[in-house]
């Protein structure tokens, strides 16, 4: 199953590389064209995004008929959650370095193979704010913890 699961990662992320190749999505200024609404517009973006859609629809049909993953013993789809300040926040600090260096996480890794002068500086804020968020995210963990444990204790 890990070799199955290895070689299914790989063609996967070898075939979004080639797409982002192909599409010009490697290319900042392509993105920072498409997000320039009143400028110098650029909608091959839309196109691409577009296109993803068919693939998608087909994939996520074959995804309901199948009774396990192809690479997992199980399915394992994040719960949805409903819409609170954290999520907000996380969308426009992305969207804010999406629209600032015109890459996000998986571009900018490919360009690390392409300019990686360029893409290096970015995929090491990223990085950073990862590490960030995780050291967070587990502060927020505690003091959440620390706080039932609290109120578990004043019941008593």
């Amino acid at each position: 199953m890990v070799i199955r699961s290895t070689l299914l990662g790989l063609v996967s992320g070898a075939l979004f590389g080639l797409g982002l190749a192909v599409s010009g999505m490697a290319d900042p200024a392509r993105v920072r064209g498409f997000l320039d609404v009143f400028g110098a517009f650029d909608p091959t973006l839309a196109f691409v995004m577009i296109g993803a859609l068919a693939p998608m629809a087909v994939a996520w049909r074959i995804a309901r008929r199948l009774e396990r993953p192809l690479a997992a013993e199980s399915f394992d789809l994040p719960p949805t959650a409903p819409i609170d300040a954290r999520l907000v926040v996380g969308a426009a600090i992305f969207g804010l370095g999406w629209g600032t260096a015109g890459l996000c996480p998986g571009p900018a890794l490919a360009d690390l193979a392409i300019a990686p002068l360029e893409a290096a500086p970015f995929v090491a804020a990223m990085a950073l704010g990862m590490v960030l968020q995780r050291h967070a995210a587990q502060r927020h963990l505690k003091s959440a913890f620390r706080m039932t444990t609290e109120t578990l204790e004043q019941k008593g």
